[in-house]
Formats: structure tokens, sequence, C-alpha cells
């Protein structure tokens, strides 16, 4: 029989059953002994602490696994690692450097010409120094390497133990420093010339006010006015692949009508010279609530319009719709094609690269890379294709998103 333990014991009758002795009635009742189970009771003991976790084991690093090149030199300054990177930056076989003396296996040599490691004398030089900083060195044959080193001693001054070396090629920072030196030489033309016309023209006004008529002082002043958004332009370029590049590309959410902004953008086209009949929108229903960055947006949609009716050819079709289960989230989907020639095939993998400008010249090249930046800093991504009639089609794709405060 199961006690329910958390009720009060009932009291016990008084009357004798026949297989109990008699007790007097003015006895008090005998006390009822405490309730056990049918089960003998089990002597209890004390819970042991749960045993504390045992160290993970700790998982050897291969050498050979590492992307930079590994050389180390033990006490007598002789190679006994020399890794699969290291190899492959030397043009060094692993197994020929093994046992070799250090500066042997590595024949540096300074961008003067002199050898490196007679130079810096690892093993015999200031016993307070911990190591060499990156710095480009020499291979045999010209070839440069970012090269740096530590040198590991049992004491704070006490004899070099081992010498580790760094290796990493110079290919990644040559191409950076040709992209860095690419965007001032584009940066200079591209001001060389607003600023000429910009300062020719106030020359002349300024000297000869008083010979133009009205009309031709308008005119120029129209072309100033121009230019100077032009450089304006630019400059706002410069700073959206600045941030771009360093992450910092803040984006404020708001309520964003995509199809009126689309339909800013084309009356500006027409307004500026375009024929309304060269455009072709098509907004499909049941779209979702945007949150986005209306100036942001606008300049996606400018610059793919811009590319549309400038390199492209024949009608511009625009297409604002909900995004489809093949994209695998909710937002809005804007498409622009043409019916130009269109991109050609081996080129679509560099559109949204920096200076990119197709087979026609005209511009800065850096329109589409700000345009992916601005998409991917909202969370949403955009591709390239060809469309339905030829042409280039640029889509993106916004996800739903959420207001600025809470973002």
């Amino acid at each position: 029989m199961t006690v329910d333990t958390d009720r009060p014991a009932r009291a016990q009758s008084t009357t004798p059953h026949a297989s109990e002795p008699p007790q007097a009635l003015d006895a008090p009742p005998a006390p009822e002994p405490p309730h056990t189970s049918d089960a003998p009771a089990e002597p209890q003991q004390a819970t042991a602490p749960p045993p504390a976790p045992e160290p993970a084991a700790l998982v050897p690093v291969d050498p050979d696994d590492l992307p930079d090149g590994l050389v180390v030199a033990d006490a007598a300054g002789r190679v006994v690692c020399f890794n699969a990177a290291a190899g492959r930056i030397t043009s060094v076989p692993p197994a020929r450097a093994l046992g070799l003396p250090l500066e042997q296996a590595l024949p540096l040599e300074d961008l003067k010409g002199r050898r490196w490691w007679p130079l810096t004398d690892p093993y015999g030089g200031l016993a307070t120094r911990t190591g060499q900083p990156e710095r480009n060195l020499l291979l045999p044959g010209g070839r440069e390497v970012l090269v740096s080193a530590r040198y590991v001693r049992d004491t704070p001054t006490g004899p070099v133990r081992r010498v580790v070396v760094s290796l990493r090629g110079t290919e990644a920072r040559r191409r950076t420093e040709r992209s860095h030196a690419e965007l001032i030489a584009t940066v200079a033309h591209e001001l060389r010339s607003p600023l000429t016309s910009v300062k020719g023209f106030t020359a002349t006004l300024l000297a000869k006010w008083e010979r133009f008529t009205d009309d031709q002082k308008r005119l120029m002043l129209e072309t100033v006015d121009a230019d100077a958004n032009r450089i304006t332009r630019l400059i706002a370029e410069l700073l959206d692949i600045s941030r771009i590049d360093s992450g910092r590309l803040e984006v404020r959410r708001q309520p964003v009508d995509i199809a009126a902004a689309v339909g800013r953008h084309i009356q500006a086209h027409t307004t500026g010279g375009q024929s309304p009949d060269r455009f072709f929108v098509r907004v499909r229903s049941g779209l979702p609530d945007l949150w986005a960055d209306p100036d942001k947006i606008d300049q996606v949609l400018g610059n793919l319009l811009e590319n549309a009716v400038r390199h492209g050819e024949g009608t511009v079709t625009i297409d604002v719709a909900p995004a489809t289960r093949q994209d695998e989230e909710k937002g809005t989907a804007v498409t622009v094609s043409d019916e130009g020639p269109g991109i050609p095939e081996e080129s679509m993998g560099r559109v949204f690269t920096r200076f990119w400008r197709g087979s026609k010249r005209g511009g800065t090249g850096l329109g589409l890379y700000i345009v992916k930046g601005i998409v991917e800093a909202h969370g949403g991504t955009i591709t390239v294709g060809s469309g339905p009639r030829g042409g280039a089609e640029f889509r993106f794709i916004l996800p739903v998103g959420a207001p600025a405060y809470l973002a």
C-alpha cells in the first residue's frame, strides 16, 4: 500500500482488534510504528560528486597544414622543420632543406643585395633581441618574399635555442598596392577634367564678364554646376568605397516604397531626354514591407538604370516582385534588364570588381562595386546574367529587414 506522505496521519481507532491484545481504555494508545514499504529499506549513502571532465586531448598541428611558410632551425642553426608552404614559396624541396644550415636553406638578401643572415646574426647578435619584424627580402633570382623571425630563448638573455621563420608571398600585397595605385590614377583622371572646366569657365567669367550675354553666362554657369556635381559624386563614391572596404558602411533603415523609387528614377531619365517608351516597369502584387536605407537604395537603382541606359539598347525592363521560394528568403526582388549586347560570359565574374568597365570606356568603373557593397550591407544578394532578350540582367534581393532602432 502506498501512503501519501504529504497528508497528515489519521488517528487510530480505540476499538481493539481480535488479533491484538486488549488495551486499557484509559491508557494512551500505543504509538503507531512508522510505515515502511514491503521492500527492505536500504541504507542511505552519500551521493558522490560527479567526476570532473577530463581535459580534451590536444590536437597536434601538422606544419604542412599551415598556410604560410614555416622554417625552424635548432640551437646549432640547422633546419629541423621546413613545411610544404615554405617549399612552395622558395622552390626548395623540404627534404633537401632539412639538416642544412639556415643561411643555406634560406639564402635571403635584402633589397640592396646584402646577405641577410650574416647581417642579422640571430645566434651571435645582441642577447636582448627577440626576433625580426616582417620585411621584404629577396630569394635567389630576385623573387620577393615577406619574412619575419622569432628568436626563442630559455631565459630572456640566454642563448638562442630555436629560430622560427615565417615566409609569405608578396602577390596579395602587390595586388593591393596595384589596386590602390589604380584607384589614385582613376581619381586623378576623373577629377582633372571637371576641375579644368570649372577653372576655365570661372577664370573667363571673372576676366571678361561684360563681354558675354546673359545666355552665355548662364550656359557657362550651368556647365560649372554640372562639373561640380560630378566632382561631388566622385568624392561620395570614394567615401563609399572606403566604408565598404573597412566594413563601416552604415545602413539607416526606414520604410521604402521601392515602386515609387523606381518611378522617380525613370522620370529623371525621361526629363533628361530619354523616351518614356524605352522603359517598361512591372510591379507585382504582394510586395512585403521593406525597411532599408532610402538614399542607398536610390543609389543602387540609379547606378543600375544608368548602366542599362548608357551601355544597353532597346527597352529597359524593371521588374519588382516578392522574392520567390527559390530565393530561400522573404524580401523584395528587383530585376533590371536591357536588350543590348549583354556581358560576355567570361567577364561576368568580374562585373562587381573595382574599375570594371566592360568593352566601353567611360565612367570610373566603381558603380557596380558600390552597388554590391550596398546590397550586401542590407543583408541582400545581387547577381548578373543574360536577360530574356539577350542584354544584361541585374537582379538584387533585399530582405524585409527591421527599423534602425530595432536592427
